[in-house]
């Protein structure tokens, strides 16, 4: 399937003090826990399986980080990454007047936007079910369950970026809109002390 790809890594886990009797399963846990199904931005991707081999049985003491026992190994990644133009398939898990929601490989959801969905497919309610039916054939019908293939627009890691920029845009205006509003109050209490004098 498209996006996915392997990747070689060379890793550093650290685990807590207390686990040194049992590196290897603690160093399994963690990799599980922290890495398994999430973005991760060193390797621009989900992380969905890995392959580790362990350099060594010894860990490091790591001093100023907390857990300070830092293990060396490499590991073979299978990540889902997918990039622009990619096609991809998933399944319709919600539909919208004006979107299309599906899920790929069973845990990664996407949305399809009113502007992406072909001119061909018009949004209906049918015996009580939403649908996006196709005006050239009948038969052709996208609802909850079924399975769709689309183009990547863009990448996880912009669309992190993306979000990131707008929390930050609407942390700058509530910023500016309580400076703005401290302003008039200041110019209020001083106009009144003019008034009264």
């Amino acid at each position: 399937m498209e996006g996915l790809r392997v990747a070689d890594a060379d890793l550093v886990v650290y685990i807590h003090p207390s686990k040194a009797n049992k590196i290897k399963q603690a160093v399994l846990f963690q990799l599980s826990s922290a890495l398994l199904f999430q973005f991760n931005e060193n390797f621009d991707g989900v992380v969905l399986a890995y392959d580790e081999q362990f350099q060594s049985n010894k860990a490091k003491i790591t001093p100023g980080i907390v857990p300070n026992l830092g293990v060396k190994l490499k590991a073979k990644l299978l990540l889902f990454s997918p990039k622009p133009d990619m096609l991809l398939e998933g399944k319709v898990v919600k539909l919208g007047k004006e979107s299309i929601h599906v899920i790929v490989l069973g845990f990664s959801s996407a949305a399809i936007t009113f502007e992406d969905i072909r001119e061909e497919f018009k949004y209906k309610t049918k015996h009580g079910e939403s649908v996006f039916a196709s005006m050239s054939h009948k038969r052709h019908v996208i609802k909850v369950g079924s399975m769709i293939r689309f183009l990547v627009k863009r990448s996880l890691k912009k669309q992190r970026e993306k979000d990131l920029e707008v929390e930050m845009q609407e942390q700058d205006t509530r910023v500016d809109a309580a400076f703005t509003s401290s302003i008039h109050r200041h110019k209020s209490k001083r106009k009144r002390t003019a008034e009264e004098s």
